[in-house]
């Protein structure tokens, strides 16, 4: 099976539409920069749909447009779901709640304290992964976001507002609350950051997305034995297609098979050999971080300036030179 990228409406340029690709049936993605964010729908007509996870800060009225591109104006989500609340996952969350003032957020109950403004998530470890984006981590941004009442925690019976037929896991490590979606009918999985299928400490990486079933994002992940705990239950689940929140989304026996090994050998293959959190992890609870170990010392002076080079250069790239539509084929 081919699954082709979406072109542009005939009437819209490059420079203004969104570069949408379809994922699966009911699934869509957006590379944002360099991360993903997901439509869904149910509905054979796209009357229905959710968002899941909301991109990068000030991309909002990319995602709106994409949006509008798969389900016609003045069409809102059902909901918007989060797999965490990391800045790259709900950067454009303020944006898109003004654009639709009645669209709830849901997150797992041990994420509301990052999405509520009580706790702000344990520091990123710079001195991992040895790559451009993990140099760099320490100026991403920190603060957590105030979404108020618009927020609410996941059901626990572990379904899926407005998304029948899927159930969330929770899979924490990279952050405390994170939950993965799954759609047993076809062994769809969106993973969030629980693995992903590209070195995301790489720049380089990064910005040619090699694919490889990878570990979480080691810069922003503070609890080592809940990652792998996470990865081996999601491997358990044999899925047949995951789209994660970095890299292209993988599918068939090449990811299956790269999965269990990555579970099976999660020490060896991602734990990193030092690092803020890797003789300790932080601890929170629904309240928030409640420990964080302190920092190792800085390796990465060295590679700061090169390494901001490189993702502005990479920013900058994006921004004029919009990746253009391209396919993926079923391994399977």
């Amino acid at each position: 099976m081919t699954i082709s990228y979406l072109p542009p409406t005939p009437t819209a340029t490059r420079a203004n539409t969104p570069a949408l690709f379809a994922v699966e049936r009911g699934l869509w993605g957006l590379r944002d920069v360099f991360v993903n964010v997901y439509y869904a729908s149910v509905s054979d007509t796209r009357a229905d749909w959710v968002l899941l996870d909301a991109g990068l800060p000030g991309s909002g009225a990319k995602l709106l447009r994409a949006a509008v591109q798969l389900f016609g104006p003045d069409n809102p989500p059902v909901a918007i779901l989060l797999t965490h609340g990391h800045f790259d996952h709900v950067g454009a969350l303020p944006y898109l709640l003004a654009a639709w003032p009645n669209v709830p957020v849901y997150a797992h109950l041990l994420e509301l304290p990052y999405l509520t403004g009580r706790s702000a998530y344990p520091p990123p470890d710079p001195t991992v992964g040895g790559g451009a984006m993990a140099a760099l981590s320490f100026l991403y941004p920190k603060k957590p976001l105030d979404l108020g009442a618009r927020v609410q925690p996941l059901p626990t019976d572990g379904s899926v507002p407005g998304m029948p037929g899927w159930y969330w896991v929770a899979t924490p490590g990279h952050s405390p609350g994170h939950v993965s979606f799954f759609r047993p009918e076809d062994q769809l999985l969106v993973a969030g950051d629980a693995f992903v299928t590209v070195r995301a400490e790489s720049g380089l990486a990064t910005l040619t997305q090699a694919q490889k079933v990878h570990g979480p994002p080691a810069y922003f992940t503070p609890d080592w034995p809940q990652a792998g705990r996470s990865v081996s239950q999601l491997a358990a689940l044999q899925p047949r297609v995951a789209a994660t929140g970095h890299g292209i989304p993988m599918r068939g026996q090449a990811l299956q098979h790269a999965l269990h090994q990555l579970a099976l050998e999660f020490e060896r293959l991602v734990i990193p050999a030092r690092g803020r959190y890797v003789a300790q992890p932080a601890v929170a609870n629904a309240e928030g971080v409640v420990y964080i170990p302190s920092p190792p010392a800085s390796r990465n002076g060295r590679w700061l300036g090169i390494s901001l080079a490189f993702v502005v250069g990479c920013w900058l790239l994006h921004l004029f030179n919009p990746p253009k539509a391209s396919s993926t084929t079923d391994a399977a």
